[in-house]
């Protein structure tokens, strides 16, 4: 496999992975600094979620239309624009909109590279292709918030937007020369009706789930947004059925292996995409340790998950997608479970041990899904793949972190306003069972699922 085309698809994203949580530990430093309080700067998370939500429907079709490797470029150069836009902000308004604008270069960056690299992969050589890519998932999430305190503390908070315009800047430079020049493919009329539901409906889901689990608005609007997203989203069902070239061909949902991937991938990340909220919450809140500290301890995940890297084709060699996939959603769920036992006298080499193995089997899981919904899928529905893949992940990760904040207010409710160590522990029971629920839809897959990518029950190849 050509290793130089993940590596440097994985930079990109590892950017925007990194950027849109490094955010969240420099909200007091860039509030003070622009005059606006952290409770409201958190619109500025909520924009870019919001910009992901409506862009990332729309960004396969652009790639058949303009080009992948055009596209690709292009998002990286707005994703950077924002960047720089937001280091020199100087007013709320102004950080909301750039961060809106970073979004937009967010959602094209994500699908566009797993549309390029699925379309320049052999089938037999994905799942090692998805584990390059799937690491700056889990490894940015976990490396930002450390990453931000440490420029907050030691530079200014403007830093974390502008190391963003060399590395982007590298980015184009190297994909122009190494992406392969995959034309377009004479894409359909854009179905105009389908992008204006989809758009409300992900990013009023995904504004309503911000809202609740990051209160910056009164939680009636979060939940008003929220039933309007729903609503659009059943509407967009009914179009979809009737549209002749619809934006998400929801039709891929016929075929079993896609379903099984989609459905049961949505449901560990909604497990897991609330663990990077609620550990870091814990170790400060609950063990008094500071943002730093904490980051250390959090960083042992990103280890595992680099370490998977080099066992998943192996591993989904011998045992395939269906019981790799099983055994990775319920032993993630009693890692998660885990976290719950934790208390400050826990030795830390407990904690980074359990964190170690979450990581791998988090990993082990994301990039046996993500090779999975390609795995079944014909050459010409790649892209419609790839976005329903996309937004379906943001969605769940987002459905996360506000299962996880709705536990956390519940229970200080109940509590009379204290948020203590009980709190988080039957939050992470709570998400740990989610996550072994991703079980189920893998259950009815058959054995020989996806061999053709994961060579399972097939001779290997001579070298």
């Amino acid at each position: 496999m050509n290793r130089t085309l993940p590596l440097i698809l994985a930079v990109a994203l590892f950017m925007e992975q990194m950027d849109s949580t490094v955010i969240s530990t420099s909200l007091p430093a860039i509030a003070a600094d622009i005059g606006a309080s952290p409770v409201a700067l958190k619109l500025a998370l909520t924009a870019y979620l919001v910009s992901l939500a409506i862009f990332i429907p729309i960004s396969s079709w652009m790639a058949d239309k303009f080009g992948a490797k055009r596209v690709f470029r292009t998002a990286i150069a707005v994703f950077v624009v924002g960047s720089v836009l937001c280091a020199v902000s100087g007013s709320l308004v102004a950080f909301v909109l750039s961060r809106f604008l970073q979004g937009m270069g967010g959602a094209m960056m994500t699908p566009v590279a797993r549309l390029v690299l699925v379309r320049s992969t052999p089938k037999r050589e994905l799942v090692s292709a998805m584990a390059w890519l799937t690491i700056p998932a889990l490894v940015g999430p976990l490396v930002g918030p450390p990453v931000g305190g440490f420029i907050t503390t030691f530079f200014t908070w403007h830093w974390i937007f502008l190391i963003n315009v060399p590395i982007g800047l590298l980015g184009i430079l190297l994909a122009g020369r190494v992406l392969p020049d995959i034309e377009p493919t004479g894409a359909a009329p854009i179905d105009t009706a389908g992008f204006l539901l989809s758009a409300i409906a992900a990013s009023g889901i995904v504004f309503g789930l911000s809202v609740v689990s990051l209160p910056a608005l009164p939680p009636w609007v979060g939940l008003v947004t929220l039933a309007i997203g729903a609503l659009s989203g059943l509407v967009y069902l009914r179009h979809s059925r009737r549209a002749a070239n619809p934006l998400l061909n929801l039709r891929l949902f016929a075929n079993p292996v896609f379903r099984a991937a989609i459905s049961g991938g949505s449901l560990f990340r909604i497990g897991s995409g609330a663990v990077p909220f609620l550990l870091p919450l814990m170790l400060q809140l609950g063990f008094g340790l500071t943002p730093f500290q904490s980051g250390m301890l959090t960083f042992a995940s990103a280890v595992g998950a680099l370490a998977m890297k080099f066992l998943a084709p192996v591993t989904l060699r011998a045992g395939g997608f269906r019981n790799v996939l099983t055994l990775a959603a319920v032993c993630g769920g009693i890692f998660i479970a885990a976290n719950a036992f934790f208390t400050p006298q826990t030795p830390p080499g407990v904690i980074i041990l359990v964190l170690l193995g979450a990581g791998f089997l988090r990993s082990l899981f994301f990039t046996s899904a993500n090779a999975l919904v390609f795995a079944d899928i014909e050459a010409d529905d790649v892209s419609q793949a790839t976005a329903i893949s996309a937004v379906s992940q943001q969605i769940s990760v987002a459905l996360g972190v506000a299962v996880a904040g709705g536990i956390l207010e519940a229970s200080t409710y109940f509590s009379g306003g204290h948020l203590g160590l009980a709190s988080f522990s039957a939050a992470f029971l709570i998400v740990a069972a989610v996550t072994a629920l991703s079980v189920l839809p893998f259950l009815g897959l058959a054995r020989d699922a996806g061999s053709s990518v994961s060579g399972h029950g097939m001779q290997k190849p001579a070298e």
